[in-house]
């Protein structure tokens, strides 16, 4: 019996969510900053400085937890507060140079730990997953940029 597109989208889901897991499981740093916390300054490193609030909402938290963890990295030297260019009354929240080091530096573990992971496996497994990965890498972003919207908290994405 064939499968129906709502197994299939089913079982594709689970098996991403199951790579998802895994990779982050073996590529965090247990030590170091919270997912959020990365997530955060990896936003703010590619989206310049921003308002607090669509801060929130992209990261999908709420605007007290966010002004929390914000504050943090402010007194971690990784965060700073700006004033906005176009409305001076408003307070931009923009990464620092030290904030970029430590993404830099969370980037080239993270690329360790997986190059360390890859030389594990026979050579004709590196060959098969790198293919999947070519094939698989483009599909997923077209995915995740067709869908992007700022998410809410505590929901889905806003309408």
């Amino acid at each position: 019996m064939e499968e129906t597109p709502e197994e299939s989208c089913r079982e594709t889901a689970a098996a991403l969510f199951d790579v998802t897991t895994v990779m982050i499981r073996h590529l965090s740093d247990r030590q170091g900053m919270s997912l959020t916390t990365a997530s955060t300054l990896r936003r703010l490193e590619q989206a310049g400085p921003i308002r607090l609030t669509a801060l929130a909402a992209a990261e999908g938290v709420t605007q007290p937890s966010m002004t929390q963890l914000v504050q943090r990295l402010e007194r971690q030297g990784l965060a700073t507060r700006v004033g906005d260019p176009q409305d001076g009354r408003v307070c931009l929240v923009a990464i620092t140079d030290a904030g970029r080091e430590v993404l830099a530096e969370r980037h080239r573990s993270a690329h360790a730990r997986l190059a360390e992971l890859l030389g594990t496996l026979p050579a004709e497994d590196l060959q098969a997953l790198g293919e999947a990965m070519r094939t698989a890498l483009p599909v997923i972003h077209r995915m995740t940029q067709a869908t992007a919207r700022p998410r809410v908290p505590g929901g889905g994405p806003a309408h």
